[in-house]
């Protein structure tokens, strides 16, 4: 359970740091004559850093890198309760040390601020992003999060091509980035969220419940769905 608890760190840690990390230093405007990675960029970035955790450390823990991942296993009836637990004080535990390196490095920009910067934070509404609502938000955070985890727990089911797992999960998170960046910046994964949150505070921690429930409630109904035999292949 150690090693396993271990790879959920490391992974959940390698998805701020890839993912999160690109938004920050990457994706803004970029001095004269550098690239800046943009949208397309910061959703191949996500989608990198579950592949490489995928096939990195997926044989230890599964990489579920996401408390709603877990979540909806735990829905499906493919994990216990205690381990569930056990999973998401590692994956929340990994995203804010994650995100405290991505934080040291930014800060080595002398222009940086976090509280005019940001740190790749989730959110909503007017002055973030396009200005979506929380009625959006909600609703994105949810649907999405539900695709998500419904692909993951198909792929890794019985049927599923086993080898090609880790690239159909993180081109599935890469086209999620593609729609949803620009609605609250993408969370369908709790831990991801509150990493960042809680050294930009403000905003970011009053907002922090929409991008903690709805990805739970995405994620439980996936794994209902998928133990209804809805998604299942057997």
């Amino acid at each position: 359970m150690s090693k396993k608890l271990i790879a959920e760190f490391l992974g959940t840690a390698i998805l701020v740091l890839f993912g999160v990390g690109t938004a920050v230093i990457a994706g803004a405007a970029a001095p004269e004559g550098m690239p800046s990675a943009g949208l397309t960029g910061i959703s191949l970035a996500f989608g990198i850093s579950i592949v490489a955790a995928a096939y990195g450390l997926g044989a230890i823990s599964g990489a579920h890198l996401n408390p709603a991942v877990s979540l909806g296993v735990l829905t499906a009836g493919r994990m216990e309760a205690k381990e569930f637990a056990g999973y998401v004080v590692a994956q929340v535990l990994g995203a804010i040390v994650g995100a405290g390196i991505l934080y040291a490095l930014a800060t080595g920009k002398a222009d940086y601020s976090v509280a005019t910067s940001g740190l790749g934070q989730n959110g909503y509404g007017a002055g973030y992003g396009g200005g979506y609502s929380l009625t959006a938000a909600l609703i994105f955070e949810v649907v999405f999060t539900f695709i998500f985890v419904t692909v993951i727990l198909g792929v890794t089911g019985k049927g599923g091509a086993a080898g090609f797992a880790g690239l159909a999960i993180g081109l599935t998170l890469a086209g999620i980035h593609l729609v949803g960046i620009r609605i609250t910046g993408v969370s369908v994964n709790p831990a991801r969220s509150i990493g960042p949150a809680l050294f930009v505070g403000g905003a970011a921690i009053s907002q922090l419940w929409v991008f903690i429930l709805a990805p739970l409630v995405g994620g439980a109904l996936a794994g209902l769905v998928n133990a209804a035999g809805l998604t299942r292949a057997d």
